[in-house]
């Protein structure tokens, strides 16, 4: 994160010296409005997580970090800060590594909404900036290299932030994680490719193609009632956010099954990148110098459906439920796989409950876990 943060800064400067200050900054703003809903997101969780688990500053104090931007880089410092007493302490040991899954899984969570926010629009523009000056500097080079591999590596870290509820049983192996990160890296690679050079042709266009998308996709979002935030101000805003990461690629946000809700948002992207990419084909002049993106436009397609077959194959061989159905899992007292055992937890107050219902909506409860659950056992 601090190394794609720095290219950030180096691209947006290398904007300023070669005389393009409003490409500066928009890459700014694009980077100031990232950390400031994140910062947003940090400071509301810290208001509402139980008061043995917030860090013993004063709340006047924390409120300035995060006025500060610093919030984000707290965090951490407090996580390494309880990781190096999960390392070394004797006492209270177990209760200090749950401190530190609490902590660590609202990391994952805050770097996914800051990379999406960020990441994803800059790597739009920056493509966009290559492909009208047709020409790559070093740092723009670097810039589009770390982004690609932040978005994807965010959405593998926060993946195995969820599974980290499960059972052991159940952890991420290596082959799993290597899927998990090029079907993300396979689906999101075209998206952003045609949004650039839909924006290369119509610039104002895609300032009216990414409000429509993101009204549709925050509106989807509404009707599937998510329940992440405290109270419904901040849950708008939690909407909002998850808006923008699904203009770029899926996240779901609601408990059930997945499989109809994940058909129908691929194949709305999948659609609306097609129709974009033809206004590309329809608008270039035949003998523009951007011939050479032909193939790769006609790449985008087979890409993108690769990346659909690696999350067949994940999500046909590799997902946790589906070792459940082949007999990976306990049976219960009744005879029967129901579906996963999360791990348990004595202590509730250190289960971090907004991961937890994203578990939840990721992994479907077994029977037992479920009515632990509703009749408010500390399970996660």
């Amino acid at each position: 994160a601090t190394l794609d943060l720095c290219m950030d800064g180096w691209v947006a400067a290398e904007y300023a010296r070669r005389g393009q200050p409003g490409w500066a900054a928009l890459s700014l703003s694009l980077l100031a409005a990232a950390s400031a809903a994140a910062q947003a997101c940090s400071w509301l969780w810290l208001r509402s997580d139980p008061p043995a688990l917030r860090p013993a500053l004063p709340v006047a104090l924390l409120a300035a970090l995060h006025l500060l931007q610093l919030g984000f880089f707290f965090r951490c410092l407090h996580a390494l800060k309880v990781g190096w007493k999960v390392c070394w302490a004797k006492t209270e040991e177990e209760d200090e590594q749950r401190h530190m899954a609490f902590l660590s899984h609202d990391i994952s969570m805050l770097r996914l909404f800051e990379t999406f926010l960020e990441n994803t629009p800059q790597l739009t523009l920056l493509l966009y900036v290559i492909l009208r000056t047709n020409k790559a500097e070093l740092s723009q080079g670097l810039g589009v290299g770390t982004a690609f591999l932040c978005v994807s590596w965010s959405l593998l870290d926060y993946h195995q932030s969820l599974r980290s509820f499960l059972q052991d049983k159940y952890e991420l192996s290596l082959g799993s994680s290597i899927i998990y990160f090029l079907w993300n890296l396979f689906l999101i690679c075209p998206r952003i490719l045609v949004v650039a050079l839909f924006a290369l042709l119509w610039p104002y266009g895609v300032a009216v193609h990414f409000p429509l998308v993101w009204l549709a996709m925050f509106l989807w979002i509404s009707l599937q009632g998510t329940n992440f935030m405290e109270s419904s101000g901040p849950e708008q805003l939690y909407r909002a956010m998850v808006a923008v990461i699904l203009y770029f690629s899926w996240f779901n946000v609601a408990q059930g099954r997945t499989l109809y809700r994940s058909i129908i948002y691929h194949g709305f992207i999948l659609v609306d990148s097609t129709l974009l990419a033809l206004s590309w084909l329809w608008g270039r002049a035949p003998s523009e110098e951007h011939s050479y993106l032909l193939p790769v436009v006609f790449a985008a397609l087979p890409c993108y459906l690769l990346g659909l077959g690696l999350r067949v194959t994940y999500y046909k061989w590799l997902h946790p439920n589906m070792q459940v159905q082949q007999g990976g899992d306990e049976v219960d007292a009744s005879g029967q796989r129901d579906g996963l055992e999360f791990r348990s937890f004595l202590e509730p107050d250190l289960v971090n409950r907004r991961m937890q219902w994203l578990a939840q909506a990721q992994f479907p409860l077994s029977q037992p876990t479920r009515l632990h659950f509703l009749n408010g056992a500390a399970a996660a």
